[in-house]
This record gives structure tokens, sequence and C-alpha cells, in this order.
């Protein structure tokens, strides 16, 4: 697992595929009550998201923190060209979750990742969704 951000080519939403998409699990989150502990929930998350991505060509990567800490485990959604999501109240099992939306934005040909497609965790857990710097004109 690195703890580096996603780099690669631009390119526009139609043309991206699963190696594209990368989801990033806070590493340190221990939940709003959690301990101090080590390991944290959130390395068990990341861990388990890993787990689910096995055999996928979508990419994990964790970071030390998302600062979200008082929404749970965290997680990001990333994808080069696409609209960002960042995730939280997710528990130490949501890698399959986290992967599955991944997949989705993926095969997402406008950007966006849809909402009724989406497992419950990450219907539920929505923090924020972020525009790229290509978006933000769209919309005014």
């Amino acid at each position: 697992m690195t703890t580096d951000s996603p780099a690669g080519p631009a390119h526009s939403p139609a043309s991206a595929a699963a190696t594209d998409v990368t989801v990033v699990v806070c590493h340190s989150c221990r939940g709003p009550d959690g301990p101090d502990d080590f390991p944290r929930p959130g390395s068990r998350l990341a861990e388990d998201t890993l787990r689910a991505a096995d055999g996928s060509a979508v990419s994990v990567r964790s970071v030390g923190c998302l600062g979200n800490c008082k929404r749970g485990l965290s997680a990001a959604i990333l994808r080069e060209g696409s609209w960002s999501y960042v995730f939280g109240w997710l528990t130490e099992q949501s890698g399959g979750d986290l992967v599955a939306g991944a997949e989705l934005l993926a095969s997402s040909q406008d950007g966006f990742m849809p909402f009724r497609a989406r497992p419950d965790a990450l219907k539920r857990g929505l923090i924020a969704r972020i525009p790229t710097l290509d978006h933000l004109g769209e919309d005014q």
C-alpha cells in the first residue's frame, strides 16, 4: 500500500478505465469514539479494501488523515477528469463497497458516480462530491 497521490496522463472521462480509479483510505481513522490503539480501524478498512480490490483494476492507497474525523472511518474515490467523492461513516468491512463505487465511477461516461447504483454505505456516507477545475464553469 502506498501513501502518495495517484498520477497519470490527463484524459477525458469517456476514455477512463478502472486502472484510472483510486480508492484512498484514511489509515489513521479511529472513528469518533475509537481508541488510540494500533492498528486503528482505518488501517483495517485499508486492508479490507485491498482484499476487495485484489484481482480488479482498482488502485488502493492510504493516507495518514483525510480530516474527516468526526464522521467515522473515511475514504475518497478519485478518477482523473471526474468528480471526486469523499465518504464517511464507513466500517472496517466497507472495502467491498468502496471498490464497487470505484468500479461505478470507472465505467461512468459523464464523470459522476450514479447514486442509485451505489452500495448503501456510499449513499448514506457521502460527505462531499468535489468537481474538477474543468467542471467549475459548467453549473454557473
